[in-house]
């Protein structure tokens, strides 16, 4: 049998036997593929993901639909509270993947779909928290420029605008396969395992575009925002204590979760290896920890929202006291009623 080694533009790299016929992969790749590290504690990390983003981003949407104004600041984070929350929806999938043993039975359209799910939320993430530093910066840097620029018409283009251009950073995870069946495992990859062919030739280039515009760029744009909003504010003797607190979010946020991921993008790229799996795996799930982190954002970034949170908290709170009490008193009024029996 002829062999030949093709290396995928992901992770793992494909080793084509009969004409390409049968996929299977080399002993690095098949060691990663059984490993503790992706069969528990990938699954774990994205569990705890899910367990706290959801209801989180879940509770801060609803504060922002239903009980806040819709200032520019506010249209730009109902975005991103539903960004995280469409990587709600393809974590679950992705949990079972890799408690199957990086198994994918769920079929192209929704690997693709999952792919695209996760990636978008990572550049919607970045350009909407870049969005609301801009909007911060005009706010408090710019006042009267503000009044001019910072309308809910615009922040509602600018949104769409996010969308699209998200939508079309993408193109290459919807127009190309993403599952392949590894006959030697009996398993099918999803994003995992990428042939050479596919992309060869510009993904290195692509790669490099996607993190210099999907990331770098808006990160020092937002650096630069936030800086600039703490120096007026100290200048001109105003509390800066929240802005503090939201720029080491954001910062936590660029700097813990999505850095490190991009840099193993890059490294993976460059050397199509499936020695870096690993690496890149653990800064994947990392770089979702964002969605964890976004809902304290909110809290810092808005009097309203902080104000509106700790109302409906309260509010909550006593309908379920007011509930639990309302049913004790019915079962003591039951309890305490006389039994009639039958003399």
């Amino acid at each position: 049998m002829r062999k030949k080694d093709v290396k995928g533009s992901r992770r793992f790299p494909i080793v084509q036997m009969n004409n390409k016929t049968i996929n299977t992969f080399n002993d690095s790749a098949q060691m990663h593929v059984k490993s503790t590290v992706t069969t528990v504690l990938l699954p774990c990390l994205y569990l705890l993901v899910f367990t706290i983003g959801l209801p989180a981003n879940a509770l801060a949407l609803w504060v922002l639909l239903t009980r806040m104004k819709k200032l520019p600041s506010t249209i730009f984070l109902m975005n991103l509270a539903f960004a995280d929350l469409l990587l709600m929806l393809a974590l679950p999938f992705r949990v079972s993947y890799y408690l199957l043993g990086n198994d994918w039975p769920f079929g192209e359209l929704l690997c693709r779909a999952c792919t695209a799910l996760f990636y978008g939320n990572v550049y919607c993430s970045i350009l909407f928290l870049t969005c609301t530093s801009i909007d911060r910066y005009l706010a408090v840097v710019h006042p009267f420029l503000s009044k001019a620029v910072r309308k809910t018409s615009s922040a509602n283009y600018v949104s769409a605008t996010v969308w699209v251009l998200v939508i079309l950073l993408l193109l290459p995870y919807y127009i190309n396969q993403q599952a392949y069946f590894i006959q030697s495992l009996n398993i099918t990859t999803c994003n995992d395992a990428l042939l050479r062919e596919d992309l060869v030739g510009y993904y290195f280039n692509y790669t490099v575009c996607q993190v210099v515009f999907g990331f770098v760029i808006p990160c020092l744009i937002t650096v630069f925002c936030y800086v600039s909003v703490i120096a007026t504010l100290a200048l001109n003797g105003k509390q800066y204590a929240y802005a503090i607190k939201v720029t080491l979010l954001v910062l936590l946020v660029f700097l813990l979760c999505l850095t490190p991921f991009h840099m193993a993008l890059i490294v993976q790229s460059h050397t199509l290896s499936s020695d870096t799996y690993m690496y890149v795996m653990l800064c994947q799930v990392l770089s979702t920890f964002n969605n964890c982190i976004d809902p304290f954002i909110y809290y810092y970034i808005s009097g309203e929202f902080r104000d509106k949170l700790r109302t409906t908290i309260s509010t909550l709170k006593n309908e379920t006291s007011s509930g639990r009490s309302g049913q004790s008193l019915i079962q003591s009024s039951s309890a305490s009623q006389p039994s009639h029996q039958p003399v």
